[in-house]
């Protein structure tokens, strides 16, 4: 299936990822895709080790008053 993908195939595919997801979020992307494999990876070598929890992306909200200021 994908052994007929030439050079065109490859460019065109890039340019509408281009268009759908814009350049500024292509890094991001990127950046998930490779978590992703790794964590993909480390599972097909090692199922039986324990699941490590994901870090938090959100900030906590320890700490700050939330009260209304008069």
């Amino acid at each position: 299936m994908l052994g007929n993908l030439t050079g065109w195939h490859a460019l065109i595919l890039l340019v509408v990822i281009l268009l759908l997801f814009g350049a500024p979020k292509l890094p991001a992307l990127a950046r998930s895709l490779g978590q992703s494999m790794k964590i993909f990876r480390s599972e097909v070598k090692n199922p039986d080790a324990p699941a490590e929890p994901a870090p938090s992306a959100a900030p906590t909200a320890e700490g700050t008053d939330t009260a209304p200021k008069s």
